[in-house]
């Protein structure tokens, strides 16, 4: 199957209210391209030096998602153009990128990271760091950030219930701070292999590489 039999595939397959990040992540031009040309323009990469290199070469047209975990001294390599910031787990890193946002005179989307996850590895906050975050004197003032909405992993594992049960709990988190916030719009959970179940659970955004662009090295 090529890259664009692919994408169409997924995309003809996504109810018209989820959105579909391409994570392109290690992939070269050519094949970001063949999704580019198929009608992809939004596209997902977790290193920021990578992105950045795609985002020169590439046409201006496309939304560059940085879907990794940030380093807080990388957001000034990004804060010229990238659409949204799917990982965000702390105050500190949320003033970074307003700072940052501020020298080019934008305002970047961001999600909040959640660990909802029975994994060590995952980033991410809990609910009361969520609160704290939210409710903070600190995030109100900032003026070139805003969040819009929160972001999940679910835990690597075969064990469906589990995942369902996962998804649920950051549905649930999303609906409960979405009544205060009123820009609180989309909920980034579902990669290639759970995103069907991640919609049914309510997710607005889907992060879908493998099935795209094939397996990665």
């Amino acid at each position: 199957m090529s890259i664009k039999s692919n994408l169409l595939a997924i995309q003809s397959s996504l109810p018209s209210h989820v959105t579909l990040v391409a994570v392109s992540k290690t992939k070269p031009v050519v094949d970001l391209m063949e999704a580019y040309d198929a009608g992809q323009r939004i596209f997902g990469e977790n290193k920021i030096q990578e992105m950045s290199e795609k985002w020169e070469e590439m046409p201006k047209d496309i939304q560059w998602h940085m879907i990794g975990h940030v380093q807080t001294n990388k957001v000034k390599y990004m804060a010229e153009y990238v659409s949204l910031i799917h990982g965000v787990d702390s105050l500190k890193l949320l003033q970074e990128i307003d700072k940052q946002a501020q020298k080019h005179n934008r305002v970047i989307n961001c999600l909040l990271q959640v660990y909802i996850a029975e994994e060590e590895s995952k980033f991410g906050l809990d609910e009361k760091e969520l609160e704290e975050i939210l409710d903070s004197a600190e995030f109100k003032s900032l003026k070139n950030v805003e969040v819009v909405g929160l972001m999940g992993m679910a835990t690597f594992t075969d064990n469906k219930v589990q995942i369902e049960k996962e998804f649920k709990h950051l549905k649930s988190l999303f609906d409960k701070f979405s009544i205060y916030n009123s820009q609180f719009t989309t909920l980034s959970m579902g990669m290639s292999g759970d995103y069907k179940m991640a919609i049914d659970c309510g997710s607005t955004m889907v992060r879908i590489g493998s099935s795209i662009f094939g397996g990665r090295n």
